[in-house]
């Protein structure tokens, strides 16, 4: 029987101005992996954990227990597939 890897849960956190964030979205809708998105602009809740995380700007993104400053592709992927 194969087994069968667990996906990443992944979360973004954005703004609507974002030119990165809008780029690290379109990369993750092409290749069909699924995120939550929180939006800081618009959602008291998600610039609160955004705060807590004590990240400086958007885009971060959580893959898994790993998180990601900024967006680069690549390490995206090692840090998915991992």
């Amino acid at each position: 029987m194969a087994s069968q890897k667990k996906v990443k849960q992944v979360v973004i956190y954005t703004t609507t101005a974002c030119v990165h964030c809008r780029r690290a979205k379109q990369f993750l809708r092409e290749r069909g992996i699924a995120f939550r998105e929180m939006d800081v602009s618009a959602s008291q809740r998600a610039r609160k954990e955004l705060q807590r995380l004590g990240a400086r700007g958007v885009p971060v993104l959580l893959v898994g227990g790993d998180r990601m400053d900024g967006f680069d592709p690549k390490r995206f992927l090692a840090l998915y597939r991992e």
